[in-house]
């Protein structure tokens, strides 16, 4: 199975230490290469207030990491952050599926866009200078008459 892409947002609480944030991201980045993963990004994001109030917190210390690997490796990563101390929440998210739909979106747009330049008889591809040309100087010279207008 090939490695897919995800997102792991984690918070944690707001008094945390900077060292404790530093040990979550090591456990992380550890299962991950143990796993046969790999991290692309980490991101501390740093103290932020919460939506809503969670427990007792109003403000928690937020983490992005973006990382390649499999549906194996982020059920251990969740499974391992469910029992972390001092960890208020966490979420997986799965984005090259979003990016396959986007990049399939583009493709047929770009198709359609060539059917259509054929079927007028132009060339399938949009060539340079063409387009609708507007010639924004004549705008300038509009005048109103008969028409008080206030400055």
């Amino acid at each position: 199975m090939s490695a897919r892409t995800y997102e792991l947002i984690y918070i944690l609480k707001p008094e945390a230490t900077e060292q404790e944030v530093a040990d979550l991201q090591a456990q992380v980045e550890g299962i991950v290469q143990r796993l046969g993963g790999s991290i692309e990004k980490t991101e501390p994001w740093g103290r932020r207030k919460l939506a809503y109030e969670i427990g007792k917190h109003k403000e928690g210390f937020y983490v992005l990491h973006v990382v390649q690997g499999s549906g194996e490796l982020m059920k251990e990563i969740d499974r391992r952050l469910k029992v972390t101390e001092g960890l208020i929440r966490h979420l997986v998210v799965r984005v090259d599926e979003r990016q396959q739909v986007a990049e399939r979106a583009r493709t047929k747009r770009q198709e359609e866009s060539r059917r259509r330049r054929v079927a007028r008889g132009l060339p399938p591809e949009r060539q340079p200078g063409e387009g609708p040309q507007r010639d924004n100087d004549d705008d300038a010279d509009l005048t109103y008459e008969g028409v008080d207008v206030e400055a």
